[in-house]
């Protein structure tokens, strides 16, 4: 039997069983670090006494906090797989709480939800002109986008709302005449509470997982569990599908992909209105966490979402990891301020871990640098009984910073995005 030699420096292609392989490998380490972070703080949760750390409130509280972080960072996807920056997700999101409390208050739930995602998307369409119509910087039409629409909502409220019948401020809107309906895993929350007398037993591991099962799993909503399907679909659309497939070249060659007979410009639009859409519907969910829109209602939560989406690499999974930790990270620092200082204990662990990775590495004043950084943690931890208040709600804002440079080494994004691109000039 005659013998394929390969040439050097190419690879063979490789069939769907070996990429079916390598992935489930990737998945395989991604699963076991997720069980050893869960470890990790199951046991910070023991030594520290501090129970709010995986209790159930945490994390059904977490999971209505990292939707809206969700959501937007998948908007910035859509938008940067394409090859344009938005920088405007906070403007676009801030349009979106403003029309879901127009929409609310008048016509329920469901209008909210139309409202949201209409306004949100009419803030992309204004991303998209400025930048891929007349070649405007990305970052600046981003930065207008954002105090434009923060004087936008402003006016139409007190436009709108002043001497309004139904109630409303020139701040906020009367509130909403419905919600979206929640429902419980019928095996889980039928009966007795069992999860719930686990997860009062504070065992090592068995309540933790018993809280965190009772947290996802009761008082759902039906928005939620949409939301968080978002997430695998925007995979299978962008990575297993031709639009996807050209999307993507778009912000990686658009040039190339124009020769190829793709409609760049047209995609780019696509993207970024379905990246304003996308924000706009996190802005629904804030509304729907207070029944009401309010004024300054983000909280920069749009800027966090853009981290999520960088701290994934530009991949569903990662945002949703990263989306996932500001959650839990906000959750915490409303369910407990005295919490919030066990956390100073599990970043001396994890520093502690890091120090001897890099000393295996050899790299001795990197190793150096954390665990000066993880003494000086423990030493917090020891030392501290309750952070004011300022640095507690600070708390995500700081994991946000502190993530990006863990992160910053690796990160990759398309070659192409904030290019402004003009057909013939490339």
């Amino acid at each position: 039997m005659s013998s394929v030699t390969v040439p050097p420096g190419t690879r063979p292609s490789r069939g769907p069983l070996t990429d079916l392989l390598t992935g489930g490998g990737r998945r395989r380490r991604v699963l076991w670090v997720a069980v050893a972070v869960f470890v990790l703080f199951s046991a910070i949760r023991v030594i520290s006494g501090e129970q709010a750390l995986t209790s159930s409130p945490t994390f059904r509280a977490a999971l209505l906090l990292a939707v809206p972080i969700a959501l937007v960072a998948l908007g910035g996807l859509f938008a940067e797989r394409a090859g344009v920056v938005n920088i405007g997700l906070e403007g676009m999101m801030i349009l979106g709480t403003w029309g879901a409390g127009w929409a609310g208050y008048q016509w329920g739930w469901a209008a909210a939800v139309v409202g949201g995602l209409v306004l949100g998307a009419v803030g992309g369409l204004l991303h998209a002109i400025a930048t891929i119509t007349f070649g405007v910087d990305h970052v600046v039409s981003g930065v207008a986008i954002n105090i434009l629409a923060a004087g936008i909502v402003r006016f139409l409220s007190e436009l709108i709302y002043i001497d309004n019948p139904a109630g409303g401020g020139a701040a906020q809107s009367p509130p909403l005449t419905s919600r979206p309906p929640e429902f419980s895993l019928p095996i889980l929350s039928s009966g007795p509470d069992l999860l719930g007398s686990v997860e009062e037993r504070h065992w090592f591991l068995i309540s933790d997982v018993a809280a965190l099962l009772r947290g996802l799993t009761s008082g759902v909503g039906v928005l939620t569990v949409i939301a968080v399907l978002m997430i695998p679909a925007a995979y299978l659309i962008l990575w297993r599908t031709a639009f996807g497939l050209r999307l993507r070249a778009c912000g990686e060659n658009p040039a190339a992909a124009d020769s190829l007979g793709v409609p760049v410009f047209r995609l780019k639009y696509i993207a970024v209105l379905i990246s304003g859409a996308l924000a706009g519907l996190g802005g629904v969910f804030l509304v729907f966490i207070a029944n009401i829109y309010r004024e300054g209602q983000t909280g920069g939560r749009g800027f966090i979402g853009l981290a999520a989406l960088i701290f994934g690499n530009w991949r569903p999974g990662g945002l949703a990891a990263g989306a996932g930790l500001f959650g839990f990270a906000d959750a915490l620092q409303l369910r407990s301020r005295t919490a919030v200082v066990a956390l100073l204990l599990l970043v001396a662990v994890i520093l502690v871990a890091v120090a001897v990775v890099q000393v295996r590495r050899r790299a001795f004043v990197q190793a150096v640098i954390a665990a000066v950084f993880a003494g000086a943690a423990l030493t917090g931890y020891l030392t501290i009984d309750r952070l004011p208040e300022g640095i507690v709600f600070f708390t995500p804002h700081l994991i946000t910073l502190l993530v990006l440079s863990l992160a910053s080494q690796r990160l990759r994004m398309p070659k192409a995005d904030g290019l402004v691109y003009r057909r013939g000039e490339h």
